[in-house]
């Protein structure tokens, strides 16, 4: 059974951090580009940030560029979001998504609340 568990949101004061992680079962993870996206209320999914299968390449929004980075351990099948200098726009529902290099379906997880506020 494929599973995609994202854990570490919470309630964070703007300016202060959290680590997201996002843990795999069930597929091929070293074979799939791992993906974050967020969704605010009212807004449409975004993707945040990016990294490659192998983990040699990464890509950011430009809205959380020099803030958050995006890491992966295929030994752990895991993909983390170190989210640093947050902000009350980083208000969201986080997502991890695997993408297969190979053309196969995609997986969602079930998504993690992140909240920044006074």
């Amino acid at each position: 059974q494929v599973q995609l568990v994202e854990s570490g949101g919470g309630l964070v004061q703007p300016g202060g951090s959290l680590r997201l992680s996002c843990a795999a079962s069930g597929f091929a993870f070293s074979r799939y580009g791992m993906r974050w996206y967020r969704q605010a209320p009212g807004k449409e999914r975004e993707l945040v940030a990016a990294i490659t299968s192998a983990g040699g390449s990464t890509n950011y929004a430009d809205s959380v560029k020099g803030r958050f980075t995006i890491s992966r351990d295929n030994a752990k099948k895991s993909v983390y979001l170190q989210m640093n200098s947050l902000k009350s726009e980083d208000t969201a529902v986080y997502y991890c998504k695997a993408v297969s290099d190979y053309g196969l379906r995609d997986y969602w997880g079930q998504g993690t609340q992140v909240t920044v506020s006074s």
